[in-house]
């Protein structure tokens, strides 16, 4: 049976085994863990069968790893039954009840297993065709293998061969959707990967959108041919399916992303959950509705991609999944956000979105997941971060220049502090010479958002007290928070906007100092707590201006001292 682990883990990998008892390579069962349910109508339709293999001369006895070389010969030198035969010994020795064998087969070099096993793609003949997609798969699941197989000397001869067998529709199509999406995983890979674009021996490179043999276009043409209501779990389906999985992990590169933009790949996703019958409730983990939104939320993200996103109307099919309360909503919500739907449309007064986002950054920093829901490394904070600040922007729009009644759902303590502490963490450790820095070291993209956020959040952050009042802690709080944002403003690598941003916050919270902030005092003291745990110096951000002392002889900083040896006299 084929083996999916759960969508939530950050390395989610398909792998193969063979069933004692059944004919079927290739039946799949979801295998949820985290408390997600397994899909009853997730079995893959194949009509492969095990190849005879009686006539083939090859020992009784069970494949060992000294046998590799012969079975390889036989691959290339053979043809039919017997090259099938070699080949299903090479799948046994990487199958599920043999996982140790996987990286000493592809990291080896005593011996070239990829190339062989590409060059059984290209087979007429079904059987061994079918294995050596079995044993590319179960190849691509260690992470150093990936490497080696999206990267390495034979990755033109891998990639090249799983694409050529989606492109003529085989029935393994669905198999090297998995083993591609298996490659996907290693991030390293995917700009690399979405770039394979072949051409004969001599000719020049064409470019990957100019060339319908490319990997992308031939993505591209699969999701425009699938029927809209595909039957579920036929081979047309299961290839959609993982090529939409595929597509979920190339699409977190930038680059990657600027080129889905300029295909039809956007307006398939959107159609995806456009047609889609089951709600989202009962949408599983790997399903092709759960891979279709994670892909809009990763097109989302990149101005490159997301107007492509906006004109197949994605903003009004995914607007009514927020109101779920489990991963597809947050998903929804993040997508949203990136796409600039107004305020209006978040449900509950934009309660619930403020709530799953900043707890999604919380569980980021903290490296932890959400039981039943994801676990850490499925989300990025940069994405984290982004996604609330533009819920920042989107409240702050609605509420205009009068009132603060939509960015005040936002401006809960606990989520100002977390953007402090993104940004001030970056600056701490941007500073060589610190001592005690902080553990968890942000991406400027990160504390750019951050920052921005609490832009958007200022006109509830500077919120009087009621009735206005003078407070020490407020001035205290004015200080440090200036003083931060303007020390993040000057480094080194803060983008224009960034800059702008906290140079604009550090005016108006040093201009808020005369009077008591309530949601800036306990914001204040939620990061200084969050300071003093990790052990981070606490005069970073103090004013250093104290002023000079003087005396009836004058400024003391000025005085002679009696004794250079020793400490300055005063006289």
């Amino acid at each position: 049976s084929l083996l999916v682990q759960h969508q939530t883990q950050p390395n989610q990998m398909v792998s193969f085994r063979k069933k004692k008892s059944s004919k079927n390579l290739d039946t799949t069962t979801l295998k949820g863990v985290e408390g997600a349910a397994s899909s009853p109508s997730e079995n893959a339709a194949d009509d492969s069968r095990e190849p005879e293999t009686t006539k083939a001369p090859i020992p009784s006895r069970p494949p060992q790893m000294e046998d590799i070389p012969d079975l390889l010969e036989t691959m290339t030198t053979e043809k039919g039954e017997k090259s099938a035969a070699a080949t299903k010994r090479i799948y046994e020795l990487c199958d599920v009840g043999h996982k140790q064998n996987r990286v000493p087969m592809v990291c080896s070099r005593d011996y070239d297993v990829l190339t062989p096993l590409a060059q059984c793609l290209s087979q007429e003949s079904g059987d061994g065709r079918h294995l050596a997609c079995l044993a590319l798969n179960n190849l691509s699941i260690p992470t150093e293998n990936k490497r080696v197989m999206a990267l390495g000397p034979s990755s033109s001869a891998v990639i090249g061969g799983l694409c050529k067998v989606i492109a003529e529709d085989k029935q393994e199509s669905y198999l090297c959707c998995i083993c591609l999406m298996n490659l996907s995983f290693l991030e390293a890979s995917i700009t690399t990967m979405l770039q394979h674009s072949p051409v004969p021996d001599g000719s020049d490179p064409i470019p990957p959108l100019d060339n319908p043999e490319s990997q992308i276009r031939i993505l591209e043409k699969l999701l425009k041919n699938a029927p809209a209501v595909p039957k579920s779990g036929s081979g047309k389906s299961e290839g959609v399916r993982w090529a939409c999985g595929l597509i979920k992990n190339l699409a977190k590169s930038e680059e990657n992303a600027a080129l889905f933009g300029q295909t039809d790949i956007p307006k398939c996703v959107v159609g995806n959950i456009r047609n889609t019958t089951a709600p989202p409730s009962r949408w599983t983990s790997n399903s092709l509705e759960d891979f279709s939104l994670f892909v809009i939320l990763n097109l989302a993200q990149w101005p490159v991609s997301k107007q492509a996103l906006i004109e197949a109307g994605a903003i009004d099919v995914i607007k009514p999944i927020m109101a779920e309360g489990d991963l597809q909503g947050l998903k929804a919500t993040m997508a949203c956000a990136f796409l600039g739907a107004p305020w209006t449309d978040f449900p509950e007064g934009g309660s619930t979105a403020a709530a799953s986002i900043s707890e999604l950054m919380t569980n980021i920093i903290e490296k932890k997941g959400k039981d039943g829901q994801y676990a850490y490394g499925v989300f990025k904070l940069y994405t984290a971060t982004k996604a609330y600040r533009d819920l920042c922007y989107a409240a702050n729009s609605a509420d205009g220049d009068v009132g603060e009644s939509n960015t005040k759902v936002l401006a809960v303590p606990s989520a100002v502090a977390l953007c402090l502490q993104v940004v001030s963490d970056l600056v701490l450790a941007a500073d060589d010479e610190l001592n005690g820095g902080s553990k968890y070291v942000p991406d400027v993209k990160s504390a750019e958002y951050s920052a921005a956020a609490v832009t958007y959040m200022l006109p509830a952050i500077l919120q009087a007290g009621d009735p206005p009042r003078k407070s020490i802690q407020s001035e205290k709080a004015c200080g440090e928070i200036a003083t931060m944002l303007t020390q993040y403003a000057n480094l080194v690598g803060t983008s224009s906007q960034g800059k702008e941003s906290a140079l604009e916050s550090s005016e108006k919270i040093k201009a808020a100092s005369g009077s008591a902030r309530p949601i800036l005092e306990i914001s204040h003291e939620a990061w200084t707590q969050y300071r003093k745990r990790e052990g981070q110096p606490l005069d970073q951000f103090l004013s250093q201006e104290k002023g000079i002392e003087v005396d009836e002889s004058g400024p003391l900083d000025f005085l002679p001292c009696m004794n250079s040896e020793s400490q300055c006299a005063i006289l």
